[in-house]
């Protein structure tokens, strides 16, 4: 049997931001109650107390706030900010494999320099210093490009070994991002670094969003 709590259930599931604002007891439970009733009244195909839903919603907040509460994690990390970074986005084929090993001789990681390369089944996404997209292009002749951009920069938060098993930790990183309305342009992850590339224009406020997540 279908009730308001479970109703309720599915449609906050199904917002993150509204459950962000919930744990964080920033929303009108009344205001939301009144905006999700017709909603629940259709699905429940009969009129809907208004109290009743604001009551779900609270018990559904006090969830939520458990919830996030169980991810315990050390976030405690340097942020490490690299500026004057291109997404190149390429259309994976045969020939594009054996080009990418080309690339690696051409940066210079001893200068502290990135290339990440990201595969996908359709594309491939290559992330490095601006300086290098020229040479980049020139290697990649006549593959097809699908998309290039400038003006990123990556930001690297790295990790005990914990962070590959522990549930809920690029969760918690985007979801600070996402709620300063940042755009993430890609997230590249090994067993202990965790790197998102968003754009320039919203370095700082990129930086201070990871900032809030790691001081104690």
């Amino acid at each position: 049997m279908v009730t308001v709590s479970n109703l309720v259930q599915k449609i906050i599931d199904n917002k993150v931001l509204i459950q962000e604002a919930m744990s964080r007891d920033i929303i009108s439970f009344a205001g939301l109650a009144k905006q999700l009733q017709p909603e629940i009244e259709e699905e429940m195909d009969k009129p809907v107390k208004k109290h009743a839903i604001e009551m779900a919603l609270r018990r559904y907040s006090e969830h939520l706030k458990e919830k996030h509460k169980k991810i315990l994690f050390d976030y405690s990390s340097d942020i490490i900010m690299k500026t004057q970074i291109c997404d190149i986005s390429v259309l994976r084929s045969p020939t594009l494999i054996s080009k990418l090993k080309n690339l690696y001789d051409i940066i210079n990681f001893e200068k502290g320099d990135s290339l990440n390369v990201i595969q996908g089944n359709n594309e491939v996404s290559i992330v490095t210093n601006e300086r290098y997209k020229e040479k980049f292009l020139k290697v990649l002749d006549k593959e097809k490009i699908l998309n290039i951009e400038e003006n990123l920069i990556s930001l690297t938060l790295t990790y005990s070994k914990d962070f590959l098993y522990t549930p809920g930790i690029i969760f918690n990183v985007t979801r600070n991002i996402s709620w300063e309305n940042i755009n993430i342009f890609e997230i590249v992850s090994t067993n202990t670094e965790l790197t998102i590339i968003i754009h320039k224009k919203d370095a700082m406020k990129g930086y201070k969003a990871l900032e809030k997540l790691i001081q104690p």
